[in-house]
C-alpha cells in the first residue's frame, strides 16, 4: 500500500497536519496518548478497505501550537474545526484515550455528521472510587510510559522510533509537548463533564478496552455503556493495554471493521 499522503488544515489560525490513506467510506481517527509521530499499523489495517483520515490535534505531533487554547471548550472547538475541513460530510469516528474524549464531544455536538462511533478507553468520565491512572504524575524514565500504556511496550517504542532524518532534539520534544497539551484539556484526572452530554450521541457506538489496561478501570466502560442512549456494543481485547491500537492493531482493525460494516445496527 502507498505511503499516507500528508496535507495541512488550520484550526484557530494554526497549522495542523492531516495524514490520509486508503479509499472507500471515510473513517476519522483521533489518536491517543502522544498522538501520531508517524503512521501506525492499525491505521494501515483499517485503510485496506476504508479511507482513513488522521488529523493532528493541537500540541500533538504535526500540530505544534496549542498554548493559544485557554480552556476545554477551546479544545473541543479546535477538534470541530479540524473535522469541518476534512473532505467528508459524514464519517465514522474512532477516538482513542485522550483523543477519545474529544471524539465523544464531536459525536454529541454534531450527531448528524458522525455515522458510527468507536471509543477506545476514552477519557472524560471520573469515578472517585476507582480513579484513572494519572498519566502526568508518573516517575521519570524511558520505560515508564510504554509499560503503563501498552501490554507490549515495544509497540510504543516502535511508534516512537526516531526516523533517521529527524533532529534528535526536536524528536524528543514531540512527546513532552503532546503530554502537556493533553494535560491542559484533561486536568484534573480526565473529568470533562461528558457524562452530561452523552445522551446527545445518536451514532451506534462500539466501546473497546484492553483486558490489561492499567490506566482506565473496567468500570468506566460499563458506565459509558449504561449512559449512552445510542445503540452500544462493548468489547474487550485480550493481551492489550490502554492503547489497544498499538498492542493489537490487526485484531482491533478486524473488530472495528466488522462493527462499521454491520448492517443490523
Amino acid at each position: 500500500m502507498a505511503e499516507p499522503r500528508q496535507y495541512e488544515v488550520r484550526t484557530f489560525g494554526h497549522a495542523a497536519r492531516v495524514l490520509e490513506q486508503g479509499d472507500g467510506a471515510p473513517v476519522v481517527f483521533l489518536a491517543g496518548v502522544g498522538g501520531l509521530p508517524q503512521w501506525a499499523p492499525f491505521l494501515s489495517a483499517l485503510a485496506a478497505t476504508r479511507r482513513v483520515i488522521a488529523p493532528s490535534l493541537p500540541g500533538f505531533p504535526g500540530a505544534p501550537e496549542f498554548r493559544h487554547l485557554d480552556d476545554y471548550y477551546d479544545w473541543v472547538l479546535a477538534a470541530l474545526e479540524l473535522t469541518e475541513q476534512l473532505d467528508c460530510e459524514r464519517f465514522d469516528l474512532v477516538g482513542s484515550s485522550v483523543g477519545g474524549a474529544l471524539a465523544a464531544e464531536l459525536a454529541a455536538l454534531t450527531p448528524g455528521r458522525v455515522r458510527r462511533l468507536v471509543l477506545i478507553s476514552p477519557f472524560g468520565l471520573f469515578d472517585a472510587a476507582t480513579p484513572v491512572a494519572d498519566l502526568w504524575a508518573q516517575p521519570p524514565g524511558p520505560d515508564t510510559l510504554p509499560a503503563l500504556l501498552c501490554a507490549r511496550p515495544d509497540a510504543w517504542k516502535e511508534l516512537w522510533k526516531k526516523p533517521a532524518d529527524t533532529d534528535p532534539i526536536e524528536w524528543g520534544i514531540l512527546l513532552n509537548r503532546a503530554m502537556e497539551a493533553a494535560a491542559r484539556y484533561l486536568f484534573p484526572m480526565g473529568n470533562t463533564g461528558i457524562a452530561r452530554r452523552l445522551h446527545r450521541i445518536q451514532a451506534p457506538t462500539l466501546l473497546v478496552r484492553g483486558a490489561a489496561d492499567g490506566v482506565m478501570p473496567a468500570c468506566y466502560q460499563r458506565q459509558l455503556a449504561d449512559a449512552l442512549q445510542s445503540r452500544v456494543r462493548a468489547t474487550e481485547v485480550p493481551d492489550a493495554g490502554h492503547l489497544v491500537e498499538l498492542d493489537a492493531p490487526d485484531e482491533l482493525a478486524r473488530r472495528v471493521n466488522a462493527f462499521l460494516a454491520d448492517q443490523q445496527l
